[in-house]
């Protein structure tokens, strides 16, 4: 899990690299689910969050721009 503070320091590009890591990710997750082979369900939430986390800070960048 990815803090704030964290997410804040990384530049637009990084964040959307970033972004793309944690969708294949959770799209593993999905599919680790679906098959019964995920321990951690919870890391599905914990993935989404961050996820979500980024995308908003993407977004007050690119508003402050």
């Amino acid at each position: 899990m990815m803090k704030a503070k964290e997410i804040k320091n990384l530049s637009v590009e990084e964040l959307n690299k970033k972004l793309e890591e944690l969708k294949k990710d959770l799209f593993m997750l999905r599919m680790q689910h679906a098959t019964n082979q995920l321990d951690n369900p919870l890391q599905i939430g914990a993935v989404k969050k961050d996820i979500a986390r980024i995308k908003t800070i993407i977004r007050e960048k690119e508003t402050n721009v």
